[in-house]
């Protein structure tokens, strides 16, 4: 989707004041729309679909087990390794549901269900990624408040970009190149996050319980591959797991969200606009939908979090067709071409030529509706 810029562009306080003035014209769209989706009951849960989840898991995570104690040392262990690799990206979808409430009416049990799950199956700190997706999903692609975006390894934004220098900065300019290889180390960086969650000093529910569980996961699991399989395949099995899963949780994440409009921290934008223009629906049969748990409906997952994400693909075409009547950019395509936009998006942003302009928030602001 491309968008041409008209000839004279507003002043900045000119145009976040005319978005202010949009932003409240708009408050009621999201109102209307979510009246809609909850007439139609999407919006209830799914017990019984979500019993027989966490069923298929738990039966993949124990067979797991079987493989890994049956097989005796043999390279074909690697190939368990990306296996559990899989179940444990897909615990991490289920538990990713429960700490939106997806699961249970409760919400001390959807907390509980995800503390235990994310911790002890994942080893994935159910505080830490609360704080940060919890903030990822109130500012998406917003500077300085969305921590998804916020540089590292890969630099988000021209404002960053153009604090880099000497190395850093040549590094930064072939970064469209290491976008796949540093996927790879995703998973161990969640480790590392998980860790200094509950050994840090920044406040956190639960510590010492979220502590003693990713002992267990993180401690328990190494120790159980290296007594199967001794210290050189146990090696090689621990460090295919770790790429593998880390590839595959930060390859489901990214096409969601990266290459969209950024949003600038003072900007106002109404609830609705802010959560469709900056998420990418990612296409495809039941193949996609089942390997990124649901999560590629984005844009309806953000409007309404809390929908169980088995209901995500009935909302999507009453959201697509409000969206069309509101003139409201939504954008999918498919995960490939997704992966082609984040490239050549980072791509751009590293060699400093991004054009802050090319995108459908800008136009948004333009347009004569605002």
């Amino acid at each position: 989707m491309t968008t041409t810029a008209p000839p004279s562009y507003r002043s900045t306080s000119t145009r976040r004041a005319k978005a202010g003035t949009a932003q409240a014209a708009h408050a009621s769209d999201y109102t209307a729309l979510a009246n809609e989706i909850k007439a139609a009951g999407l919006l209830k849960r799914r017990p019984l679909w979500y019993a027989a989840r966490c069923f298929v898991l738990a039966a993949a995570l124990a067979f797991g087990f079987v493989l890994l104690f049956t097989l005796g040392q043999t390279w074909w262990q690697l190939l368990v390794a990306v296996y559990f690799s899989i179940v444990f990206t897909q615990v991490a979808f289920l538990s990713h549901d429960s700490a939106h409430r997806q699961v249970f009416e409760s919400g001390k049990r959807n907390e509980w269900f995800s503390r235990i799950v994310g911790n002890l199956t994942v080893g994935l700190s159910y505080g830490w990624w609360m704080t940060k997706h919890s903030r990822h999903h109130a500012n998406p692609n917003t500077m300085t408040k969305d921590g998804d975006i916020r540089p590292g390894a890969i630099v988000f934004t021209q404002e960053d970009a153009a604090k880099r220098t000497g190395l850093s900065a040549r590094i930064m300019s072939k970064q469209g190149w290491f976008f796949f290889p540093i996927l790879l180390l995703a998973g161990i960086d969640l480790h590392i996050n998980a860790l200094k969650s509950v050994l840090g000093a920044e406040p956190i529910k639960h510590r010492f319980v979220e502590a003693a569980l990713l002992a267990v996961r993180l401690i328990g699991f190494p120790v159980l591959v290296f007594l199967a399989l001794g210290p050189v395949l146990g090696t090689a099995f621990m460090l295919v797991q770790l790429f593998t899963f880390g590839f595959y949780m930060a390859g489901s994440f990214a096409p969601n969200h990266k290459g969209m409009p950024i949003i600038d921290e003072h900007d106002k934008v109404d609830f609705l606009r802010r959560q469709v223009l900056t998420s990418r629906n990612i296409t495809g049969d039941w193949v996609i939908p089942t390997a990124m748990g649901g999560l590629n409906y984005q844009v309806e997952h953000h409007l309404f979090p809390n929908m169980p994400s088995v209901n995500l693909k009935k909302a999507r075409p009453i959201v697509k067709r409000y969206c069309a009547d509101l003139g409201v950019p939504y954008t999918e395509t498919s995960l490939l071409k997704s992966w082609g936009i984040v490239v050549r998006y980072i791509h751009k942003v590293g060699i400093k030529s991004a054009d802050p302009f090319e995108c459908p928030l800008a136009a948004t602001y333009r347009a004569p509706a605002l």
